[in-house]
């Protein structure tokens, strides 16, 4: 009798094993089999979560058939306790082995949402919300507008539901600091109050990623130090010679040549114009300093600059004042600070608008007449045909 026992305990555990076996290698088929995603999402690993927590988002989203399944591959790969907080793109089709090698192996996060703030002149922003799609990597746009003429609901709804969105923060060179201080109280993905106006000159233009909730004052921060070190770093690199005492004389100069050019070829040239005057004793003569006397930073002028505005005594005007203002006009950026440190070597004194959005230089004034005479033909021609 206990021969028969022991022979269908045996034939029991025979059938246990195999069994076992089958379910380990049916298992292992279904977690590198192709899974039931069917277009490519986008997938959040929130900071601090647990591996059954994730597991089951992925389940809720279609990126795995079995959140179980999942666990016990993540446990026998040895990778259940691997998971990288981000933002994740997972192609379709993907395997539960893959989608693990997704959300354990980190790096930078993709977000399907991209809001970007522009700051404007007029101490505002502009928002432009972008969609990467999933599977293709195509950019679409999908709204841009400024708060004050309302939020779209395709904005207003990715917000309230919660969905992750990346947020940049765009300062475009040549901002006054009360611009870039408006600016930032008008977004409404920020937070906290600014106690007062930075110094003018001292924020460094550029594009930042922020989470949503940022505090304010922490942005302007952020901005102040990088402005000092890229500062620091031109003024260690300046030419020998120069007509400048100090760091904070080249902000100043900077921030003029921010405000005269756009154009990346000119900065140097317009650099060399104003430091050959500055070595002759000549005055600067420039209007956007006219501009920042009347203005002193806060706004634009919105209009042009009248006969009696370049005769009048500002602290800024340098057509009145010799030598450079007392404060930079607006926060150059690096490209302008490095430009007045490092100036070209050209023997131009004047120089004029061309039409084309450049300038003409010229070494003579009578030269410079001649430019001038072209330019005002230019704006005539432009003034009849918009009448």
């Amino acid at each position: 009798m206990w021969k028969s026992v022991a022979a269908n305990g045996m034939s029991f555990l025979i059938v246990v094993f195999v069994a076992l076996a089958g379910a380990i290698a049916w298992g292992q088929r279904e977690f590198r089999a192709p899974g039931p995603l069917a277009e490519a999402t986008f997938f959040e690993v929130p900071r601090g979560a647990t591996l059954r927590r994730v597991s089951e988002d992925l389940q809720e989203v279609g990126a795995v058939s079995s959140a179980m399944l999942f666990r016990l591959g993540a446990d026998y790969a040895g990778m259940a306790d691997q998971l990288r907080f981000g933002n994740y793109e997972i192609p379709a089709g993907a395997s539960m082995e893959e989608v693990l090698e997704i959300v354990t192996a980190g790096g930078p996060s993709q977000f399907r949402y991209t809001a970007t703030y522009v700051l404007r002149l007029a101490g505002t922003g502009e928002l432009r919300l972008r969609e990467r799609v999933p599977g293709t990597g195509e950019i679409v746009a999908l709204a841009d507008f400024a708060y004050e003429d309302g939020v779209p609901a395709v904005y207003s709804d990715l917000v309230e539901s919660g969905t992750p969105m990346v947020y940049r923060l765009s300062v475009p060179e040549g901002l006054t600091s009360w611009q870039i201080v408006e600016g930032l109280r008008a977004a409404d993905f920020l937070s906290g109050e600014i106690a007062e106006v930075p110094p003018e000159g001292m924020l460094a233009p550029d594009t930042f990623e922020v989470r949503r909730g940022q505090d304010r004052q922490e942005m302007l921060d952020r901005m102040q130090a990088a402005q000092a070190e890229i500062l620091a770093e031109a003024w260690a690199n300046r030419q020998d010679g120069l007509p400048l005492a100090s760091p904070e004389e080249a902000l100043i100069l900077a921030s003029i040549i921010e405000k005269e050019t756009s154009v990346a070829e000119e900065r140097r040239r317009v650099a060399s114009v104003f430091v050959n005057r500055l070595n002759r004793g000549m005055r600067l003569q420039t209007d956007p300093t006219v501009i920042y006397g009347i203005t002193e930073g806060r706004g634009v002028l919105g209009r042009g600059i009248r006969a009696s505005e370049l005769r009048a005594e500002t602290p800024w005007n340098t057509y009145v004042i010799n030598g450079l203002p007392p404060t930079p006009i607006a926060n150059p950026g690096r490209a302008a600070i490095e430009a007045a440190v490092n100036p070209d070597g050209s023997p131009f004194i004047f120089f004029v608008a061309d039409g084309t959005g450049g300038h003409a230089f010229a070494e003579t004034l009578e030269e410079h007449n001649r430019n001038v005479a072209v330019w005002r033909r230019i704006e005539a021609e432009r003034a009849a045909e918009s009448q």
